[in-house]
């Protein structure tokens, strides 16, 4: 897949497309309730701005910000998939996902470098059901594909 295509990531079967802030007003109603993987996506052409302290929520009472230098290191430029996520139920985990962003707490805290960006409520969510395929099969073989176009994770994925 071209990570830095939307119109390749809309052919491989994404959709949706909502911008976080628009997820966060619904409630997420317009995801649907079924097995999948999301990509978080930025189309903002200008280079990333980051927040000293992060919007998301805490996770057994740690606080999810990390430093500007690990930001910027984790940083891709030119790819627009900013982080893959895999969801057993996609509307349950995209709900919680957006709402740990909001400031409250999360069961788990994977994307949680997302929060420090200030644009963070104009980014887009799109996502793919599977019914045959396992999210977290699907999620891993995106993230190699990615690692092996652009030499690392995208930028809020922390492990493989």
């Amino acid at each position: 897949m071209d990570f830095g295509s939307i119109d390749d990531i809309e052919r491989q079967g994404f959709g949706g497309f909502v911008a976080v802030s628009t997820l966060r007003k619904s409630a997420c109603r317009q995801i649907p309730e079924a097995p999948g993987i999301y990509l978080v996506i930025r189309l903002q052409p200008q280079p990333a701005i980051f927040l000293n302290h992060s919007t998301g929520g805490h996770f057994k009472r740690r606080e999810p910000d990390v430093t500007i230098q690990e930001l910027q290191q984790a940083w891709v430029t030119s790819a627009i998939v900013i982080y893959i996520g895999k969801a057993t139920v996609l509307r349950n985990r995209l709900r919680s996902y957006i709402r740990f962003g909001y400031g409250e707490p999360a069961p788990h805290w994977g994307g949680r470098y997302i929060w420090q960006l200030t644009d963070a409520p104009d980014l887009l969510v799109c996502w793919k059901m599977l019914s045959d395929e396992k999210p977290a099969d699907v999620e891993g073989q995106l993230i190699q594909e990615f690692k092996t176009r652009y030499g690392k994770r995208p930028f809020a994925n922390l492990r493989d």
